[in-house]
């Protein structure tokens, strides 16, 4: 069934008149200036905390290459049997990487287009691909974003496509691209706003926006409007969304100038952009960011759970963040703690794999740096 977007009503969200302008420059994709490589670092301290202790935290410890040579990667999403999803932003190709680093290509989108950070983004797995065998995927064509998804053959290779939700609004930046499923079975999509901030306020529009859906593409029945798939607004970009364990959605977003931002997502929530950036936005009725960074330690990417933390993947930061949350379920405790910073160069996503490990994913080959020798990479990451 092929769903085309439905809108969401102003009366069921807050709508403010916006005025930011436009910004020229790519979201995270300038290269850093040169720094010497650290184990950890410390963030800002975060925009709310509680004393609660967490977990004791773990330490990322770099096991090998899980396997080299990816082209522009953009997620990681796992299998029942193990093995990962790989899609590659600029060839529109899908890979399959097995655990012994064994890469199958599944089929590609020639119909994605670039360039910049347009193309073939992030994927999703069925919460019943045991049954279905369904892979969701995030798009740029020629028209829009959209969602569409594609069955894997029992023979390892891709069916034919099915849209699930067109009409997204697209550019060769500011795309957002991740999709995720959450605990309750919809499928949750974070957009960007596609260059034209006014978009993340109108609540007509897809833009700057993370929509919950279900599988079918139809808004979800609880939505703020049943009669929308909009779940949140005023979003620059958002490329990660991970659920922590007691079912919150978090995500990662790509600030303008100044902050980068962690956001903790309540349905019905305004997180501010254009007329905010960062915190401060509290008095106008927008939701603060849990978190915040300066653009050259984080421009977030990827976004996952694992171990009582949150760990968000850096681009221009080049280094993966760990954020710890309190074991009774309040939100973020003591400051952000950076590892890896330097060692892989651009870091695009953390996803955490059935054996306790995380996989991390490089971006090292999409033009913006210098890639190095079996760029671009999965690293495999052990919490000690």
């Amino acid at each position: 069934m092929r769903r085309t977007a439905a809108v969401v009503t102003a009366s069921a969200l807050l709508a403010l008149a916006a005025c930011g302008t436009d910004e020229p420059d790519a979201d995270g994709e300038a290269a850093p200036s040169p720094s010497a490589p650290s184990s950890s670092s410390s963030a800002p301290a975060p925009t709310t905390s509680t004393a609660t202790t967490p977990p004791t935290p773990r330490v990322p410890e770099a096991a090998g290459d899980v396997t080299t040579g990816l082209d522009a990667p953009w997620d990681v999403a796992f299998m029942p049997d193990g093995a990962a999803v790989v899609p590659e932003r600029d060839t529109g190709l899908v890979k399959i990487v097995y655990d012994d680093g064994t890469v199958v290509e599944a089929g590609e989108f020639p119909e994605a287009e670039g360039p910049d950070e347009a193309g073939l983004l992030g994927v999703a797995v069925s919460p019943e691909f045991a049954q279905d065998r369904q892979l969701y995927f995030y798009l740029t064509t020629a028209d829009d974003n959209r969602v569409v998804r594609r069955t894997l053959t029992e023979d390892g290779t891709l069916g034919e496509q099915e849209a699930v939700l067109t009409g997204i609004p697209s550019s060769n930046r500011h795309d957002g691209g991740r999709p995720e499923f959450g605990p309750d079975g919809y499928l949750y999509v974070a957009t960007g706003d596609a260059g034209q901030p006014d978009l993340a306020q109108d609540p007509d529009s897809l833009a700057g926006k993370i929509l919950r859906i279900t599988p079918d593409g139809d808004p979800a029945p609880d939505n703020p409007d049943p009669a929308s798939p909009v779940y949140s607004l005023g979003h620059r970009n958002v490329q990660g969304l991970a659920f922590d364990e007691a079912g919150r959605l978090w995500a990662s977003e790509f600030g303008d100038q100044a902050f980068d931002e962690l956001n903790l997502i309540e349905g019905g929530g305004n997180y501010g952009w254009p007329e905010v950036e960062g915190t401060g936005g509290e008095s106008q009725g927008f939701v603060d960011p849990v978190a915040t960074w300066t653009t050259d330690e984080a421009s977030p990417s990827g976004l996952a759970y694992a171990e009582g933390s949150l760990w968000m993947a850096a681009l221009r930061g080049q280094r993966l963040w760990r954020i710890d949350l309190a074991a009774d379920g309040g939100a973020v405790v003591g400051e952000p703690t950076a590892y890896l910073e330097g060692d892989y160069g651009r870091l695009r996503q953390v996803t955490p794999a059935p054996d306790g490990t995380l996989w991390l994913l490089t971006n090292n080959t999409d033009g913006r740096v210098t890639p190095r020798d079996g760029d671009d990479r999965v690293v495999r990451l052990r919490l000690g």
